[in-house]
């Protein structure tokens, strides 16, 4: 459910730039809805997660900065920070020995931990190369084929690693009789 929340934002952040092609507008809409679904997921879980936070604190500051500013470079930088902050957070867990990917996911997912360890160590390779990837296209291609690959590209990426994710814990899974 998370990830579609995430995905409307990006959603709308894309029509109101296709709309409108201002990007301080899809700013704008892009930093109300974060706030919002920030508000709204605190009423009603009484708590943001550490990734939540930090979502928030980026597009305040950096939307913040894009509109007062009217500069889209900090609103292009926010996706690599997101992803890269991502990475060293579970990087960080994990070498301090507590592995965040299990933290969060070991109640539903029973999986060795060596598992544990390979699938933190994928997911922050993925997260520096989404950073990477987002870098590579706002700095060599237009602004709106930054914007139609925020969409598209970074939700394709995501779905691709998802599905890779998919069949290599397909193998490590308990079998059911």
């Amino acid at each position: 459910m998370k990830i579609l929340s995430d995905l409307l934002a990006v959603i709308l952040f894309f029509a109101t730039y296709t709309l409108t092609k201002n990007m301080i507008y899809a700013t704008a809409v892009a930093l109300v809805i974060g706030v919002l679904q920030a508000a709204f997921t605190y009423w009603k879980h009484k708590k943001l997660d550490t990734m939540q936070w930090v979502g928030l604190v980026l597009i305040v500051v950096l939307g913040g900065a894009t509109i007062l500013l009217k500069d889209k470079h900090f609103i292009m930088w926010k996706p690599t920070a997101l992803f890269w902050i991502g990475a060293l957070v579970l990087l960080g867990s994990h070498l301090a020995g507590k592995n965040g990917l299990k933290a969060t996911m070991g109640k539903e997912v029973e999986l060795p931990d060596a598992v544990w360890t390979k699938l933190t160590y994928a997911w922050v390779a993925f997260l520096v190369f989404m950073g990477i990837a987002n870098i590579v296209v706002f700095q060599n291609f237009s602004e709106s084929q930054w914007v139609s690959y925020k969409l598209f590209g970074s939700t394709g990426f995501m779905i691709v690693f998802f599905i890779g994710q998919g069949l290599y814990l397909s193998r490590h899974l308990p079998k059911e009789d």
